[in-house]
């Protein structure tokens, strides 16, 4: 069939990403999502491609990098309460539960870039002028007909007064700019990362604690100001410390996690990180291990989550 200006049915589906402001991203590289379509009332399936190589999530042993997944659920909650919730941009979102299991067979590094569908059913929305304050997100990401992972997240959507409220004085870009500049950060062999940085622990004198070390110059957690540790900063302290716990010789997975955000971690006071293995499960014969992460700061706990710590040795 000729492709003519007359005929653009003709011309081919071309692939692109989604625009980088409704995942919350400044780099166009870290934009992983490609397309959305509506599939009911409250479902929807979202497109993404993952690259073959990233700078951060970096595949290991042949394997995808499970906080991969997580970014990309993580942009997957902006883009659907934009797009099809018609929330402003400029609104803030804020995580409270998040949650996720991969399949370790679909995570296998191919040839060519791994294109994804993940199909989306929101629950629990909460309007305020008919707009979400809240809502819940269940996902189901499948890989050539497989399933590759599932993943549950609640998260808080506020308009920009309410947020300032809820930041108490703390909203803007004061905080990001003034920053302190980030602790020493742990042995390279200790959390399993290759460059310095990329490590988000300290040292700590006590043994399974290690103070979180926040880089704001770091590429791609840090990726645009913001005015408090981001949430992703802080699974990567989960993935770390459990390595630190207990190494493994040449690799693991977090393969699956559930974590709880109690509160913003914020830049100006120090954030302690704690470990431990779960009873009955470390070591384990199978290379598998069960650790439990909780973030604290000031007088309470910030953060905290378990994890399935795989080892991914062939």
């Amino acid at each position: 069939m000729l492709i003519t200006a007359e005929n653009p049915a003709a011309r081919p589906l071309l692939t692109t990403t989604v625009a980088k402001e409704y995942v919350h991203r400044a780099a166009l590289a870290e934009v992983f999502l490609t397309g959305w379509t509506k599939a009911g009332s409250a479902s929807f399936t979202v497109s993404a491609q993952w690259p073959r190589s990233h700078s951060f999530y970096e595949c290991e042993n042949g394997l995808y990098d499970p906080l991969l997944l997580c970014e990309t659920v993580r942009q997957t909650f902006p883009l659907l309460t934009h797009v099809a919730y018609d929330v402003p941009l400029g609104h803030q979102l804020s995580w409270s539960r998040f949650q996720y299991s991969v399949n370790p067979d679909a995570m296998r590094l191919e040839r060519n870039p791994a294109e994804l569908e993940l199909h989306v059913t929101c629950s629990d929305v909460r309007l305020i002028r008919s707009l979400p304050a809240s809502m819940s997100m269940h996902i189901e990401a499948v890989r050539d007909g497989t399933t590759l992972a599932v993943a549950h997240t609640h998260f808080g959507c506020h308009t920009p007064a309410v947020y300032r409220r809820l930041r108490a004085g703390r909203a803007g870009d004061g905080a990001f700019v003034n920053a302190p500049m980030p602790t020493p950060p742990v042995e390279r062999t200790a959390v399993n990362r290759h460059r310095l940085r990329d490590i988000v622990l300290s040292p700590a004198p006590q043994r399974q604690r290690w103070q979180l070390r926040v880089d704001t110059t770091h590429p791609v957690l840090f990726d645009h100001p913001v005015d408090h540790v981001p949430g992703m900063l802080l699974l990567e302290s989960v993935r770390q410390a459990g390595h630190a716990l207990q190494p493994f010789p040449t690799g693991v997975m977090p393969a699956s996690m559930d974590a709880t955000f109690q509160k913003y971690v914020e830049f100006d006071e120090p954030c302690w990180i704690e470990a431990e293995s779960i009873a009955g499960t470390a070591p384990a014969h199978d290379g598998r291990r069960t650790v439990r992460v909780n973030a604290l700061q000031g007088e309470g706990l910030a953060f905290s989550a378990t994890t399935e710590m795989v080892d991914t040795t062939p």
